[in-house]
C-alpha cells in the first residue's frame, strides 16, 4: 500500500499513548465489561501517531542483541478476538495485553512484544514488486536502523499476503534509554478496497512462532 496506489502512504500504528487492558472481545471503540461490584472499565482513547511514525527517524546503528531477551510469550496465555468496523477485520491478541487505539490503527502490547493493526484504503492489492518500490524504502526513512530480511508471499487462511521481514531498533525506554534489537514480520492483506497491516515485533532470539501464528491465522475479514 504505497505511494504508487492511493497517493501519500503513513505507516500507523506505533507510538501511540492511550492505553486499556484487553480482557475480552472489543470492537473498535468498544471497553471491557466490569465485573460485579469492580471499578468501571476504563475507557478506550483515540490517540494519533507520534511525529517519529510519520517523519524520517535519525540514523543509529543496530544496537547488540540479547543472549536471553526477556520476550518469550507464555505457551499457556490465552486469546481473545479483537473487531474493528472501521477496518473490516477481526482478530485474537493474548489477553492482558495493553491496547492503544487510534484512528486507523490499535496496537496490542506486553512487555517488548506488540502487535499492530492498521488499516486503509486501496485502490490494489499489494505485491512483492510493490513493495519493494514503495513499502520498504518508506520504512528505511521511518524504522530506526532498518535491515531488511525478506519480501514475499504468504497464505494466510484469510487470503493472500505480502509479508516483509526485517530487524530494526525498538523505541528507547523513556526512563533507562535502552533499546533492543527486534525481528519484525509485517504481512499486508487486501480485499474489497481495504489493506490491513499486520505487524509483529519482538525481540531477536524470542521464540513466539507460535503466538504470532495464532495471530495471524485468526485474522478474518468482517
Amino acid at each position: 500500500m504505497g505511494p504508487g496506489r492511493m497517493g501519500k502512504r503513513t505507516i500507523v500504528g506505533v507510538g501511540l499513548s492511550a492505553t486499556v487492558l484487553l480482557t475480552g472481545c472489543a470492537g473498535s471503540q468498544v471497553t471491557a465489561s466490569p465485573t460485579s461490584g469492580s471499578a468501571p472499565a476504563p475507557t478506550v482513547t483515540t490517540a494519533s501517531p507520534t511525529a517519529s511514525t510519520e517523519s524520517p527517524v535519525p540514523s543509529e546503528k543496530p544496537v547488540p542483541t540479547e543472549d536471553s531477551p526477556p520476550g518469550d510469550i507464555p505457551d499457556n496465555i490465552a486469546f481473545v478476538r479483537y473487531r474493528s468496523r472501521d477496518g473490516g477485520f477481526s482478530i485474537t491478541a493474548p489477553e492482558g495485553w495493553s491496547r492503544t487505539t487510534s484512528k486507523h490503527g490499535v496496537n496490542f502490547t506486553d512487555k517488548l512484544n506488540t502487535v499492530q493493526v492498521s488499516w486503509a484504503a486501496a485502490s490494489s492489492a499489494p505485491t512483492v514488486k510493490s513493495a519493494h518500490a514503495d513499502e520498504v524504502p518508506l520504512l528505511q526513512q521511518t524504522v530506526r536502523a532498518f535491515s531488511l530480511t525478506s519480501v514475499k508471499l504468504a497464505t494466510l487462511p484469510a487470503g493472500p499476503a505480502v509479508l516483509i521481514s526485517y530487524q530494526d531498533n525498538s523505541e528507547p525506554n523513556r526512563v533507562t534509554g535502552k533499546q533492543y534489537r527486534q525481528d519484525v514480520l509485517r504481512y499486508e492483506l487486501f480485499h474489497a478496497g481495504m489493506q490491513v497491516d499486520v505487524t509483529l515485533l519482538s525481540p531477536v532470539g524470542a521464540d513466539n512462532v507460535d503466538p504470532w501464528r495464532i495471530v495471524t491465522e485468526s485474522f478474518t475479514w468482517a
